[in-house]
């Protein structure tokens, strides 16, 4: 039951993961991170597939190995989160795109702080 479930929290993630690519406040790659933890703990093939992956392998692995993330990555989600953030501040009222501008201060301090590749 167990692995069962691991195996449904990682398909779900590599499908927020998909659809992160696409909009631009919802992230990618911690999708795909979690999506590697929850294969490894219910299916080796799937996780190795991932981790092979010619787009996403190379980050999961320097994640998992080192705890790392790429400049260039912090620089996509640094520019992801200012179109949020532009869409955000041009349709909602002011109070309302606080929340995206909220998200981005935090993940972005979170994401800037950790060690680069």
């Amino acid at each position: 039951m167990k692995r069962r479930l691991y195996l449904a929290a990682g398909f779900t993630s590599v499908a927020l993961g998909i659809v992160g690519t696409v909009l631009p406040l919802l992230p990618t790659v911690p999708f795909m991170i979690l999506a590697a933890f929850c294969f490894a703990r219910s299916s080796p093939a799937l996780e190795a597939r991932l981790m092979n992956h010619p787009h996403f392998g190379h980050h999961l692995v320097a994640w998992r190995e080192k705890g790392v993330v790429s400049r260039r990555a912090k620089w996509s989600a640094a520019t992801a989160f200012a179109i949020s953030i532009a869409i955000s501040l041009a349709t909602l009222p002011l109070l309302w795109s606080l929340i995206p501008l909220g998200v981005a201060v935090i993940s972005l301090t979170w994401i800037w702080r950790r060690p680069e590749a």
